[in-house]
């Protein structure tokens, strides 16, 4: 007799298919053919351009859509700008309304939408049915919320404006979602560009708007490929850029926006790692792969597509993971029994074939499935399917490991110590998500604050949820999505909507001698001294041997400064990252020494006003209510520093997921000449208090406040390293401040050039920046010169995910 257990070893699927009618009915009512959705209405085909959308699993054509050209954008950012007026003057009740009704038609037509998306995209229809439409629904109820809670929870913060948003082809409803519910929950308009491969599903979406009577203009659709994006990323009417997909594309965009002033965040390319220890549950460790990588067939920006596996189990780990190939169906994708559909399109297909040649090539050992023959082939040749995939024996230097598949391919390698995973974890350019296995919590949670990644999620893989914040560090992009940390993302402060520019400042001096008979100048009396840098917790020359002259406010010369070139940007960065001590220290102990340094300035309050005054003109009253303000400004964020702390949330029962904010760790400062002393301190303070390290530029003509400071630091208990003072030009220096890989994120305050300019320098290792465009900010003012704009700018936001309970 056979026992149920034989039973389920030898049970087959039989063929399970999603009905499609329905679908086909909806398409065949259009025709076949898709317009754009501008201003609340469809516009017709016409006679311009269009592509196809097809069946990846079959190759079958469903739909001809339009093409969206500059004309198509330039019409639907006058939509969305029309629209902008009063949607954003509406309530947050009457807007989480709003939302609200959209959550509820996306429910209502949830399996049209899903069968939609499967026969579009090439996903298994367990995967949209219940993955994806049900998030798309719980982004929109979520953000319902945050529309009605908006002006209670950000005070003083206005919506961005029109927003320009770029969507991929791998979730095409699911990010939609993301984007739209908070653009719209903040008060923002929206132009979308869906995905060349997949256009249908944000149309159905349109639909939706429609039937659930969005206002017009509100959400706009604009379909087409990459010189459409081009086009909203270009235009001029759009305050905001929200891009998800290449990092390659990234770069261009944050090129393309430099200088314009919008706000931009990119999420970006991933080659997440997935870390298995010795005391890991392997059996469930082996199923986080499937969900990891198989998922999706792989094509998933956070995709864990890097096992790192402890020595003493590796073997075990990989026979296990072997003999759960086998089990996987790879097949049609409306089957409700297929684990792993079609990838997106043949282009696609074709690369991911192209670099796992390679990796053969290479001398990694491929492992496939025993039925991955030539009668998989033959069964699967109309449609773009592709086996999951192991590559063992992988260098972490190769190409395998460290470039982006977007396929159902796993590369693994091992390692010995904890030390060493983390090594291996953090050797890539990506810097998306993780997964970190363990039986024990200590090793995981240890692991997941070590690791530089923005998702971490401890024995489990692929969480996702609208409360929990999504996003990456260093080329996998910048900016959250989810969450309060991604409303902030739609947000500017009111004030800036008003804000005036900044008169054109004057040329820093040459560094040359200087001429008295070209002006009022006159060398210094006494005993010469030239200002140094400070460097490491030391006064250091400057590389290139060359001074300045730093003229009071009648252009008498008062001393000269070191002028700072790349070498000595170079060796400010190398003493932060040396000073990591300080963003391991509690927030209690960073407060401390903030407390100290602010008590050490008021001592010498009447020097240093004196020093102002000397530097710039203002009155000695002028001067000492500027110290005695910077002073008030440090004490602030003294006691911020063991207070801006993260938020538990309960995204899933026995879940918990962690919003932390970290440090970036080393920030790149360039400070304006208004308000010297008060300007420095308003933009190190609230660095420092977050556990950064900062390599910072003072006032370019006025930067004896700055260089006055070294000894308050060395008698406050600073530590070498937390604060590196570079003086010199600002442009210039800010402009390798940008480009140094070691440097997470560049804050610049100054002119419009140089802020294009950083941005621009910034698009290489796609560090985040934070410019102010050429316009003034009031130092003196709470609401522009301190406050959570400060503190949120200083940390990015790390979710820790974690099941509990037994």
């Amino acid at each position: 007799m056979n026992k149920i257990a034989n039973i389920l070893e030898s049970m087959e699927y039989g063929p399970a298919p999603e009905e499609d009618n329905h679908v086909r009915a909806w398409l065949k009512r259009h025709k076949g053919r898709f317009g754009h959705f501008v201003g609340g209405t469809f516009t017709s085909t016409g006679k311009g351009s269009s592509f196809a959308a097809f069946n990846p699993s079959n190759g079958e054509k469903l739909a001809e859509i339009a093409e969206g050209s500059e004309k198509d954008v330039d019409a639907a950012v006058k939509a969305a700008t029309k629209a902008f007026a009063d949607w954003s003057a509406l309530s947050g009740t009457e807007r989480a309304r709003h939302l609200y009704a959209l959550a509820r038609q996306v429910q209502k037509h949830a399996r049209f939408l899903a069968v939609l998306e499967t026969l579009d995209n090439g996903k298994p229809i367990r995967e949209t049915r219940d993955i994806d439409i049900p998030l798309v629904a719980r982004h929109f109820y979520h953000h319902a919320g945050w529309a009605a809670l908006r002006d209670e929870e950000f005070p003083g913060y206005a919506p961005a404006g029109v927003c320009g948003q770029v969507i991929p082809w791998n979730f095409p409803l699911l990010m939609l979602a993301w984007k739209v519910a908070p653009a719209l929950a903040a008060g923002c308009t929206v132009v979308l560009k869906s995905a060349e491969h997949t256009p249908l599903t944000a149309l159905a979406f349109a639909e939706i708007c429609r039937e659930a009577s969005l206002p017009a203009g509100v959400f706009n659709l604009v379909n087409g490929g990459g010189r459409t994006g081009a086009a909203i990323v270009a235009h001029d009417g759009l305050a905001k850029i929200a891009f998800t997909g290449s990092t390659e594309v990234g770069r261009i965009l944050r090129r393309q926006t430099a200088g314009t002033g919008k706000k931009l965040s990119l999420e970006l390319g991933g080659k997440s790692p997935f870390i298995v220890f010795d005391n890991a549950d392997i059996d469930a460790a082996i199923e986080g792969v499937v969900d990891a990588i198989w998922f999706n067939q792989g094509e998933v920006c956070c995709a864990g597509s890097r096992a790192i596996v402890q020595e003493g189990v590796a073997d075990r780990f990989h026979d296990k993971l072997r003999a759960r190939m086998e089990t996987l169906r790879v097949g049609h994708p409306l089957d409700k029994s297929t684990d792993i559909g079609a990838v997106v399109a043949p282009v696609q297909i074709d690369q991911i074939r192209e670099r796992v040649e390679a990796g053969v090539r290479e001398g990694a050992t491929l492992h496939q499935p025993s039925w991955a023959n030539a009668g998989f082939l033959e069964a699967t040749r109309d449609g773009c399917f592709f086996p999951p995939s192991l590559f063992t024996g992988v260098s972490p230097a190769s190409p395998l490991a460290q470039e982006e598949i977007f396929g159902p391919v796993l590369v693994s390698m091992t390692f010995r110590t904890p030390g060493e995973a983390v090594m291996l974890a953090n050797n890539s350019r990506y810097g998306l998500a993780a997964s970190i296995w363990s039986q024990n919590l200590d090793t995981a949670f240890d692991t997941a604050r070590r690791l530089k990644a923005g998702v971490v999620w401890i024995n489990s893989t692929n969480q996702f949820d609208a409360a929990v914040g999504f996003g990456g560090y260093k080329e996998s992009g910048f900016g959250r999505e989810g969450g309060r940390e991604g409303m902030f993302e739609y947000l500017v402060p009111a004030w800036q909507k008003k804000v005036a520019a900044l008169p054109v400042g004057k040329p820093l001096a040459a560094p040359v001698p200087v001429d008295d008979d070209a002006g009022p100048g006159s060398p210094p009396v006494g005993l010469d001294r030239t200002v140094k840098m400070y460097v490491g917790g030391k006064q250091a020359r400057p590389d290139s041997g060359y001074s300045y002259p730093v003229l009071d406010a009648k252009g008498r010369i008062i001393t000269e400064a070191g002028y700072g070139n790349r070498k000595d940007i170079r060796n400010a960065v190398e003493a932060a990252r040396k000073a990591e001590a300080w963003s391991d220290m509690t927030g209690h102990a960073r407060a401390q020494v903030l407390y100290f340094l602010a008590e050490n300035l008021e001592l010498r309050g009447e020097e240093f006003a004196g020093r102002i005054a000397q530097m710039t003109g203002v009155s000695a009253k002028k001067a000492a209510v500027e110290v005695a303000a910077s002073v008030a400004r440090i004490i602030h964020y003294a006691a911020r520093a063991d207070k801006y702390d993260g938020r538990v949330r309960a995204p899933q029962g026995r879940m918990l997921a962690l919003a932390l904010p970290e440090p970036w760790e080393v920030i790149g400062i360039s400070c304006p000449d208004e308000a010297p002393l008060l300007a420095f301190v308003s933009l190190v303070a609230p660095a420092i208090a977050m556990g950064n390290r900062v390599v910072v530029t003072p006032s370019q003509h006025h930067p004896l406040a700055a260089c006055d400071l070294y000894q308050v630091f060395d008698t406050s208990d600073v530590p070498g390293g937390v604060v590196n003072i570079v003086t010199g030009d600002r442009d210039q220096l800010a402009a390798v401040k940008a480009k140094h890989d070691d440097i997470a994120a560049c804050w610049y305050f100054g002119s419009a050039d140089g802020s294009a300019a950083v941005e621009k320098e910034s698009s290489g290792n796609l560090k985040a920046t934070w410019v102010n465009h050429g316009k003034a900010r009031d130092w003196y003012d709470p609401m522009q010169g301190q406050g959570e704009e400060f503190l949120f700018h200083a940390t990015r936001i790390k979710s820790i995910w974690t099941p509990y309970g037994v």
